[in-house]
């Protein structure tokens, strides 16, 4: 029997909508709506869930994740592309190889969620 796994990253969004925009165009699925605040991205044997708050009926605003998440994908050099098209409110200017061998570049979706593309072949896992 396998050991804990992680099985959802909740990202609190400020726009359901253009959060499921965002994520569709860049990770390049469409992912589902689950409620009216929540739509899910299977990424894996993990879920990164998109949670608007006031779409959900909370009365606070959303908060953005303070660190990064990182994501790998097959294809950097699209991704890359593809963050640009989306309107990430950040984005490296380039893609970089990091001295531990993960070629990745850093990006903020809309909300200020921190993210960290990474090709996924390679991953450093330490």
């Amino acid at each position: 029997r396998a050991g804990a796994r992680l099985a959802r990253v909740v990202v609190s969004v400020g726009d359901i909508f253009r959060a499921a925009q965002f994520y569709s165009l860049v990770l390049g699925q469409e992912g589902r709506r689950v409620s009216p605040g929540r739509y899910f991205f299977d990424l894996g044997n993990a879920v990164l869930a998109l949670y608007d708050p006031l779409a959900e009926g909370e009365a606070g605003p959303f908060q953005p994740y303070t660190e990064h998440i990182y994501l790998s994908v097959p294809d950097l050099d699209r991704t890359f592309r593809k963050a640009q098209k989306a309107g990430a409110a950040y984005l490296d200017e380039w893609i970089e190889t990091m001295p531990w061998g993960e070629r990745c570049f850093y990006a903020a979706d809309p909300f200020g969620n921190r993210l960290c593309f990474v090709d996924e072949r390679t991953v450093f896992r330490g």
